[in-house]
């Protein structure tokens, strides 16, 4: 079943035109990591499809649900109550953890169940407290962001995207804001939500990861996706000099 259809999505600032064509796909269960160098656009195409940047040409569906299409060259987003259903259907954890600095923890985790699907704050502080379990933060419930390491936030800021109960979860990098010795805790929570079934688009520069998690990876290089395919296809036989170039550099 696919989650996610992006098709001949384009993103432009200004005059620099950032994703060009992108066109791809993410089944129900699969774990799609999005790969390349700074300034390819990866951060961005993650953008687009959460609503963050509003884009130029194209289509994206979400769970069934058209998000937006290109009509006459007329972009239409979907009406405000199909753009709600979408979003919270979908989840994403920055790199920079983004959690509200006033709130503690449990808090954090049980302000979108509260205010956005009306769950009453005794269910949802014992699902909160489930996530807090399972990602070894429960002793943390009480603190506030300043007191987290930055791997206990970015845990933190995986459990309030998690107790939406999205249907695809995405990840902006999520490791590149942390110290070596925090990004194996996050990594390792994530490959536990893979295990679990839990769908997942991530843009990440940890290629040993991609490499063991994914079920397919994506290389964007200049806004176009240059390759596509399994780990060992894309890592180990890449068919663009672009692709062997950057591998050749990094691997």
């Amino acid at each position: 079943m696919k989650i996610l259809s992006v098709e001949n999505l384009e993103k432009n600032f200004g005059d620099l035109q950032v994703l060009k064509d992108i066109s791809m796909e993410v089944n129900h269960g699969e774990i799609v990591s999005i790969i390349g160098s700074s300034g390819s656009g990866k951060s961005t195409l993650l953008r687009c499809i959460n609503r963050l940047e509003t884009i130029d040409s194209g289509k994206i569906t979400v769970d069934g649900e058209v998000m937006v299409s290109t009509h006459n060259g007329k972009v239409e987003y979907a009406s405000n109550d199909v753009l709600n259903e979408i979003r919270l259907k979908t989840g994403l954890v920055f790199q920079n953890f983004n959690l509200f600095p006033h709130f503690n923890v449990l808090k954090n985790i049980t302000q979108a169940p509260i205010r956005v699907k009306k769950i009453p704050k005794d269910i949802a502080e014992k699902e909160a407290m489930e996530l807090l379990q399972k990602l070894g933060l429960e002793s943390r419930k009480d603190a506030y962001p300043h007191q987290l390491s930055g791997g206990q936030a970015q845990r933190v800021a995986i459990a309030r995207a998690l107790a939406l109960k999205p249907v695809i979860l995405f990840f902006d990098e999520p490791t590149s804001a942390l110290d070596p010795e925090m990004v194996k805790e996050v990594l390792d929570v994530i490959k536990e939500l893979a295990e679990d079934g839990m769908t997942m688009a991530i843009v990440t520069h940890e290629m040993g990861f991609a490499k063991e998690v994914a079920d397919k990876v994506i290389f964007i290089d200049g806004g176009y996706i240059v390759e596509e395919g399994t780990p060992e296809e894309v890592f180990n036989n890449p068919k663009s000099e672009r692709a062997k170039d950057f591998f050749a550099k990094i691997l």
